[in-house]
């Protein structure tokens, strides 16, 4: 199975959704989760990996002189792992072109809207805000531009009437849980058929 590094800095619903899918737990999903790493050593996504038995690197950028610094460190961790893709789940922090050219097109994040619409930190908020009447989900390779990489693959979310920010935030994970195993299985599935891509 293809060994994947999970990056995540907060609560990691959208890592949870994917280790319940992997081959290990429900067989939708055929990767290896080799480590989860996260930037915030409070992050409740820690505690998910430690329950399913995921290792867990937890490095704090303020203890490095700076990003290209810490980025190193993580190479370094992932090569060692030998990890093949990389899995953005609510990671926030920019990466520099040093680290994506490293895992070119080999990095894949989950946005919570439908790109190119409402990019950025607050992306659910900013589409309840501007009044839409859908926003969604979108599966994306990462590169130097933020929130423009190649779309893997998007789901349109309705916003209802009398909808609030949480009855939207709840229908928008939702809709991540159930993409982002899917779109991360048809991704690693096709690098299978590039030999070239893996290392």
């Amino acid at each position: 199975m293809t060994p994947v590094a999970v990056f995540c800095s907060g609560h990691g619903s959208n890592f949870q959704a994917l280790l319940d899918a992997t081959v290990r737990k429900k067989g939708r999903l055929p990767v290896r989760i080799a480590l989860m790493i996260s930037d915030n050593p409070k992050a409740y996504a820690i505690r998910r990996a430690a329950l399913a038995g995921v290792p867990v690197c937890c490095l704090k950028p303020q203890l490095f002189p700076d990003r290209s610094a810490y980025e190193k460190v993580l190479i370094g961790i992932l090569r060692s792992q030998k990890v093949e893709v990389v899995a953005l789940a609510g990671f926030m922090r920019i990466f520099t072109p040093a680290f994506i050219r490293a895992y070119r097109g080999r990095i894949v994040n989950i946005h919570p809207s439908y790109l190119p619409a409402f990019k950025g930190a607050h992306a659910i908020r900013d589409a309840y805000r501007a009044g839409v009447r859908r926003t969604g989900v979108t599966v994306h390779l990462v590169t130097a531009k933020v929130d423009a990489g190649p779309v893997l693959a998007q789901k349109r979310v309705p916003v209802r009437r009398g909808d609030t920010l949480a009855a939207l935030e709840a229908r928008v994970h939702r809709t991540e849980h159930r993409l982002y195993p899917e779109a991360l299985g048809r991704f690693v599935r096709s690098l299978r058929k590039k030999p070239s891509a893996r290392r």
